[in-house]
């Protein structure tokens, strides 16, 4: 009993050796562990606060900017709103009077407010017609292209065998229910309105580059009294005359210019 209690006791006592070893040993290695494991989550958690921080300063600057970007362009909707509010209405094949927009107090609004009235008649078929996109004229309400097919030519009055004054007169042709008035042609390439907005036509017409190398005081006499532009009031039986008179639209565009030509902002529509 003492040699077996003895050798169990030198066994425990052996046993307890490798078991404290080990216990030392592995709590060595799990405090190195502890440690190694220990350097790189503290590594981290800096790489973490970092972007963290990145990504609050981002929310922050775009919380800032929110306010700044949205009542810009609300702002000029609520304008646009408000200006066409101050207006009386007009059924859609009249012009308000020049005298009208003098509710507008801000000269530069009343300006470009103006324009877009008078872009009613320049966006209306028998104008944008006349000033195609490319080089074959239009026809009707629907701005379907000219039949029998022709295109502008040098000149913009057709070609040869082919020109405008072969079937467009000084006149409408009643009973041949043709079109007519004097000097009829196509305007020219850089004259183009089709497919564009008031604002980029408002620009167009102030350039003497693009208007026929006019001045302003030019285009008012151009709108005001051209017998061509006033055809689009006399158009002949079939054909839907432009909104308005020519009288009233020529007094727009004097109103326009007096108050300094201002163009409409790019998203304004009549």
């Amino acid at each position: 009993m003492r040699d077996a209690n003895g050798i169990g006791g030198l066994a425990r006592a052996r046993g307890g050796g490798p078991d404290r070893d080990s216990r030392a040993r592995g709590g060595g290695a799990d405090r190195d562990s502890r440690a190694r494991g220990g350097g790189p989550a503290r590594d981290a958690r800096p790489g973490r606060s970092i972007a963290a921080r990145g990504v609050l300063r981002s929310v922050v600057v775009v919380a800032a900017l929110a306010p700044v970007v949205a009542p810009s362009c609300s702002g000029r909707n609520d304008d646009s709103a408000r200006l066409r509010a101050s207006l009386p209405a007009v059924a859609s094949n009249e012009l308000r009077a020049a005298a009208d927009f003098a509710a507008i107090a801000d000269a530069k609004q009343r300006s470009g407010a103006l324009f877009l009235e008078a872009s009613r008649v320049l966006l209306h078929p028998r104008c944008v017609n006349c000033h195609p996109a490319g080089d074959v004229p239009l026809q009707g309400t629907e701005m379907r292209p000219h039949e029998p097919p022709v295109v502008r030519g040098p000149d913009d009055k057709g070609t040869v065998g082919m020109e405008c004054a072969g079937c467009h007169q000084d006149r409408n042709a009643e009973l041949a229910r043709v079109p007519g008035a004097p000097n009829w042609h196509v305007a020219p390439r850089e004259m183009a309105w089709a497919g564009k907005s008031p604002r980029q036509i408002c620009e167009q017409m102030k350039d003497p580059k693009r208007n026929g190398g006019k001045s302003l005081e030019k285009i008012v006499e151009h709108n005001a009294h051209d017998k061509l532009v006033g055809w689009g009031w006399a158009p002949g039986p079939g054909r839907e005359p432009a909104p308005g008179t020519q009288a009233k639209f020529g007094a727009l565009v004097a109103a326009w210019v007096e108050t300094g030509a201002e163009c409409p902002d790019e998203e304004a529509r009549p």
